[in-house]
């Protein structure tokens, strides 16, 4: 049983240095080429650490509530280690895989208005506040007249990814 159970809690140890060290330890043989890409994964070390855990815990609990010996519970172990590092592959494959919303660009807030914070002189730049999808987004402005702080201003055209050309409104 004292086997079982360190491995369940090696197993945890293991977990908990993979999600502190948080890649550092599975970047150690990434210039040897060692296990390189091997089964998309599944030699993760979360996913180690979810097969060992699960071994150690569930054949300590086969070998404490039945009368079978360590083979049986090795065997049961086993069959709940598979299945934690299963879930678990999937699990992280499922996060890593998780895509963020791409950075708005100038070419997104044409047509749009917003409010001049740091004044744009003639053909010059400042910056402008403009909401995108309901958010703030601040972007470097240019206009060919200057345009005094807290004017509201519509963008003409975007002069590159993080800035736009302005011109005021006219009321």
């Amino acid at each position: 049983m004292t086997v079982f159970l360190g491995l369940g809690i090696a197993g945890i140890v293991l977990l908990v240095l993979s999600l502190l060290l948080d890649g550092v330890l599975e970047g150690l043989f990434d210039g040897a080429g060692v296990l390189d890409g091997l089964f998309d994964g599944l030699l993760s070390l979360p996913v180690i650490a979810g097969f060992v855990s699960m071994l150690g815990f569930g054949g300590a609990i086969v070998l404490g509530t039945t009368g079978l010996g360590a083979g049986p519970a090795t065997v049961v172990g086993a069959g709940a280690g598979t299945g934690a590092a299963w879930v678990t592959w999937k699990v992280t494959r499922a996060l890593m895989r998780d895509q963020t919303a791409r950075t708005p660009r100038g070419d997104d807030l044409v047509g749009s208005a917003g409010a001049v914070v740091t004044a744009i002189p003639a053909d010059g730049y400042g910056e402008v506040l403009l909401r995108l999808a309901g958010q703030p987004v601040k972007f470097a402005a240019r206009s060919s007249v200057a345009v005094a702080r807290g004017t509201e201003v519509w963008v003409d055209a975007a002069l590159s990814p993080t800035s736009v050309a302005v011109r005021p409104v006219e009321r």
